[in-house]
């Protein structure tokens, strides 16, 4: 049961605390006081799709909690199953926080929640039903999930959907498998062209990083090859140039010579002989080099060979060498696979046949429950509505059955008869907006008795109705507190005068900026909002009694 919502920069809400009571909860507001904007607030915390615009301006974030207690057992179940546990007094905090930035930050018992597991956890503590429901009504192929919450086929449902997922799998298979022969002579021809290229390519993994590097050092040898062998002939000469050393071989002789007849030369010359053995020495090891770094002008050529050739594949099957030798893996599997479509084919038809059986005999079961607890289901709606003031309304389920589909093989469609003697027509087509109000109400009521959910919020579910009918939903709604909580929103006196704890929404204006309000009301609070709905902004003594009778009227009935 929710027993309190903060609420904080919501829309024109800046800061609510609301307090709910065990019971019937209701709540009344003139039209755009921020009725529905209580409902997104309570939506956001329980998970549901929101927006930042639900920010108010100015502010930087939203912030909403709501607090639970006597939470069922499968509350408790959907809690363990998430590693989660209430608090010691059994109670239980939801928190949801939204930022401008577009940050989500959800919390259960103040521990760290994605929203997808706040919304499972929140599924077992409250149902919404709002006007959008009512047109759900209008949508046949909805229907038949009334029937399947009502029949408790879940179990049942998710083996049928796992096996029909698997069916179309494998149909999808033998699609591939199907093609005409042309298509198959095509694709065996390509694929066996594209496995061969690359096969006789020979590609290996790092190859191409390897032979760009080879590129570059060659590149870089082929310089040092050419200036050492400008140095060579500098230091040697050759055919057409006398090189250095033997320059300096003849300046040695002369200087030598001359020394014999001028002594101030021969230090001269005992040092020229000393650099012309060093220079000899070192001509003949720069030699040496050139011999050593001889430059294959083939290796450069068979390099960029290579590298062109990767580049075109590289065109065809992807941009990397990984790429094309996982295309050439992928090739060779659907080659595999077309060669032995004919076996595969044979070992597909067979696993369909077997599915399909399986999931045939589970459609049957499924549908053999829903037809069963239709007829349940119809008898119980038919006693909703006989108190709701429709006691000729009969409701039947229309089931063609069919091939199989994802929900099996039946195909359910509610349809009414609204006065004796008259055949049942499609229920999208006759039902006035009152009616599916009380029809959506009955549907409800009738589901909600198969499950553990504490508390029901209904949204405005009294739309398109008034006096009497009016009447015998708040009736309803009374009835239905007594075994679990009831919130409500509504426009109606004849339902909020049933309620165990009223709740007024209020807009006000303040430094030019609006706010929103919730309070409780008093005894006397109560009747002065009951006799606003009734009588607008005239509320005279008559319409302040006929207030006053009208929730008196509503307790002892009660």
């Amino acid at each position: 049961m929710l027993t309190q919502l903060y609420i904080q920069n919501i829309a024109v809400i800046e800061k609510t605390s609301i307090e709910f009571q065990p019971g019937f909860n209701i709540f009344t507001g003139e039209t755009g006081a921020g009725k529905s904007i209580l409902i997104d607030a309570i939506s956001a915390v329980l998970g549901f799709r929101t927006s930042r615009d639900l920010i108010r301006t100015g502010a930087d974030k939203a912030i909403v909690t709501a607090l639970f207690d006597h939470l069922s057992q499968d509350t408790i179940d959907a809690l363990t199953g998430f590693g989660y546990e209430p608090e010691e007094d059994g109670t239980l905090l939801l928190s949801r926080e939204l930022t401008t930035e577009g940050k989500n930050t959800c919390k259960i018992g103040g521990r760290p929640a994605t929203v997808s597991i706040l919304r499972e956890v929140a599924d077992t503590l409250i149902n919404i039903h709002g006007q959008h429901d009512n047109q759900a009504l209008m949508v046949s192929e909805k229907h038949i999930k009334f029937i399947d919450s009502f029949a408790d086929v879940d179990e049942l449902l998710t083996r049928y959907k796992e096996l029909y997922t698997q069916l179309l799998n494998i149909k999808r298979e033998l699609e591939k498998c199907n093609i005409d022969e042309a298509e198959k002579a095509y694709r065996i021809d390509l694929l066996t062209y594209q496995i061969d290229e690359i096969t006789d390519a020979d590609l290996k993994t790092d190859e191409e990083e390897e032979l760009i590097a080879q590129k570059k050092r060659i590149g870089n040898a082929a310089k040092i090859v050419a200036s050492i062998a400008e140095a060579d002939i500098a230091l040697n000469g050759d055919d057409e140039t006398e090189g250095l050393v033997a320059t300096l071989s003849t300046a040695k002789d002369a200087i030598t010579t001359a020394g014999r007849y001028f002594t101030d030369l021969e230090e001269m010359a005992a040092r020229i002989d000393e650099i012309y053995y060093e220079l000899r020495e070192y001509a003949s090891d720069i030699h040496s080099y050139t011999a050593d770094l001889e430059f294959n002008e083939g290796d450069i050529n068979r390099i960029e060979m290579r590298l062109d050739m990767i580049y075109k594949l590289k065109q065809k099957y992807g941009t990397s060498v990984e790429e094309i030798l996982s295309f050439l893996k992928k090739a060779t599997e659907e080659l595999s696979s077309i060669n032995q479509s004919d076996e595969l084919q044979h070992k597909l038809n067979v696993q369909l046949a077997h599915l399909t059986r399986n999931a045939q005999k589970l459609a049957e079961e499924l549908s053999e429950r829903r037809n069963r607890a239709a007829a349940q289901f119809t008898s119980a709606v038919g006693e909703e509505l006989k108190f709701l003031d429709m006691p000729f309304v009969r409701l039947e389920v229309k089931n063609d059955v069919g091939e199989l589909s994802n929900d099996g093989i039946d195909n359910m469609e509610f349809m009414i008869s609204t006065n004796p003697g008259e055949p049942p027509k499609s229920l999208s087509k006759i039902a006035s907006g009152g009616e599916l109000s009380r029809i959506m109400l009955s549907l409800k009521n009738v589901i909600a008795d198969k499950d553990q959910v504490g508390t029901l919020i209904f949204d405005e579910i009294d739309t398109g109705v008034s006096g009497r009918a009016a009447q015998k939903i708040g009736q309803k709604l009374k009835q239905v507190s007594k075994g679990r909580q009831i919130i409500c929103v509504t426009h109606l006196a004849q339902v909020a005068c049933y309620a165990n704890h009223h709740l007024l929404i209020e807009k006000n204006v303040r430094n030019n900026r609006t706010y929103t309000e919730v309070r409780a009301l008093s005894s006397i609070e109560r009747v002065q909002e009951i006799a606003r709905i009734i009588g607008g902004a005239d509320i005279t003594d008559t319409v302040l009694k006929n207030a006053e009778e009208m929730l008196n009227l509503a307790q002892k009935q009660s």
